[in-house]
């Protein structure tokens, strides 16, 4: 009930504040949890990043201006945190299809991209088993691409990847440099303002390996909360996510660090209902 009051307070502020510069420092503040945290909790929880829905918002609302007041374009685009009316027509036209001078129009159709809310939902009538592990840092030897989580970009474009990867070969290559026949798929370089992460595609390996071409990386010594998934995928392990993050996390004294973050392919049929994988977060005490 805490954790609900505390996002709650969170989306107050953000609303209060939506004419003025708002600081995902101070946002997550509101809700006494670390920037990077409040962030991943966040978009976990709605399917929006913060900046994607500050956005929405703030476009929804001055949407509404243009349409019911006399404010010229260029002072509701300041208003709203635009440095010009250029930057401003070309994302309200991306929201609502139409310029901000076509708002003025009587009967013209505008999209609204309604106020969120945290609601109480009792859960936890099914256990949920997890491991802590400590573990050093460790090389990976995979592919990586860079992608957006803007408008949940990324959750279209990383299965994709992993298609490339299987089609291309590129997936039976690593594997002969693994330590273990285990596929790693790695969430790197999050930045939540800019809306990009790094997705791998690789294995663990001794840091000696020739990667043969193949892109190297290390991931850092981490304390580990460890959750199997077990079912066919994908919806088995997005079960998992939303658990975590609906479940986990609020129900218990852990915080994400912000570090990387990965799931665990041992080989098998994943679309069998007996398929176990693994989910690997970065955690710590608050």
């Amino acid at each position: 009930m805490e954790w609900l009051i505390r996002m709650k307070n969170a989306l107050d502020y953000m609303e209060s504040k939506m004419t003025e510069p708002l600081r995902i420092e101070e946002i997550a503040a509101v809700a006494y949890v670390s920037p990077f945290h409040f962030q991943r909790m966040f978009s976990m929880l709605t399917g929006v990043t913060v900046a994607d829905y500050i956005r929405k918002r703030r476009l929804t609302l001055a949407a509404q201006e243009l349409a019911v007041s006399k404010l010229r374009v260029l002072d509701v685009a300041l208003k709203y945190g635009y440095d010009s009316p250029e930057s401003f027509a070309k994302a309200f036209r991306k929201a609502h299809g139409i310029t901000p001078s076509a708002a003025r129009e009587s009967g013209v159709q505008l999209k609204a991209f309604p106020r969120l809310s945290f609601q109480l939902s009792l859960k936890g009538d099914q256990e949920m088993d997890y491991k802590i592990v400590n573990k050093e840092a460790f090389t990976v030897i995979g592919k990586s691409m860079e992608v957006t989580t803007k408008d949940g970009e990324n959750f279209r474009r990383i299965p994709q990847f992993w298609d490339e990867c299987n089609a291309d070969g590129t997936s039976d290559k690593v594997i002969e440099f693994g330590l273990r026949e285990e596929w790693l798929g790695i969430c790197m370089d999050m930045n939540m303002e800019k809306e990009m992460l790094s997705y791998w595609i690789g294995v663990e390996a001794d840091a000696s390996t020739d990667p043969q071409g193949y892109e190297t990386t290390v991931v850092p010594a981490a304390s580990w909360a460890v959750f199997k998934s077990e079912g066919a995928l994908p919806h088995a392990i997005q079960n998992v996510w939303q658990r975590i993050f609906q479940e986990w996390f609020p129900g218990t004294g852990y915080e994400h660090t912000g570090g990387p973050e990965f799931e665990l392919y041992p080989p098998g049929d994943t679309s069998a209902e007996d398929y176990v994988c693994e989910v690997w977060i970065p955690v710590m005490k608050k």
